[in-house]
């Protein structure tokens, strides 16, 4: 079962793949900036949550060291009454401290298998986990690139259509007076914007 995260990478795939090419342009799409902001606000605020569902799953590798260490422990205690009932009940001393013995090498093993397992089963889920949550970050990191890419894009060519519009202003202005230099019906409102696209430059 994919998570909401996923299925919101999807659905933002899917709205770019739908989308149509702008006029005269084979790379360039339109979009609709309310419906992209809208998946995008719902992306940033399911991934804390997902992160945080995987921290967790890495931090039940404790968990299950802990409670395969109480089972071994409790084996190891077990096995020890045992052969100490052994040793005191039973009338060939040497046959029952044999018998405690092995019965205590036999637990032992027991647990340390048990520890491996446990041990090698956390290691998988902060593996798996981990992996899941870098190939997560690794498409929201491509969207977010793609989407500051056609913003730049997008407003380089807005700002060459406004300075187009303004020489051709310009020179009809300077057409209609051709006495008096063009340079003087340039306002302040636009030599400020130009000095502010300087300096964001």
């Amino acid at each position: 079962m994919s998570s909401r995260i996923e299925q919101i990478i999807e659905e933002i795939e899917e709205y770019v793949d739908s989308c149509k090419f702008q006029p005269l342009s084979s790379t360039k799409i339109v979009v609709n900036k309310e419906e992209l902001e809208e998946l995008l606000r719902e992306l940033r605020m399911k991934t804390p949550d997902e992160i945080k569902r995987y921290q967790k799953i890495i931090s039940n590798k404790d968990a299950i060291l802990a409670d395969a260490q109480q089972k071994a422990d409790a084996i190891i205690a077990d096995a020890q009454q045992k052969a100490e009932r052994i040793v005191s009940e039973s009338e060939v001393m040497q046959k029952a401290l044999e018998q405690s013995h092995q019965l205590l090498d036999d637990t032992n093993a027991q647990a340390q298998d048990l520890i491996d397992n446990a041990t090698n089963d956390s290691n998988n889920i902060r593996l798996s986990a981990i992996s899941y949550t870098d190939e997560m970050l690794e498409n929201l990191e491509k969207i977010m690139t793609h989407s500051i890419e056609s913003a730049g894009q997008k407003y380089n060519s807005f700002i060459k259509s406004i300075q187009s519009c303004l020489d051709i202003v310009t020179q009809n202005r300077a057409e209609l007076s051709p006495q008096v230099a063009p340079s003087s019906y340039r306002t302040p409102e636009v030599e400020e914007d130009e000095e502010t696209e300087d300096e964001e430059e």
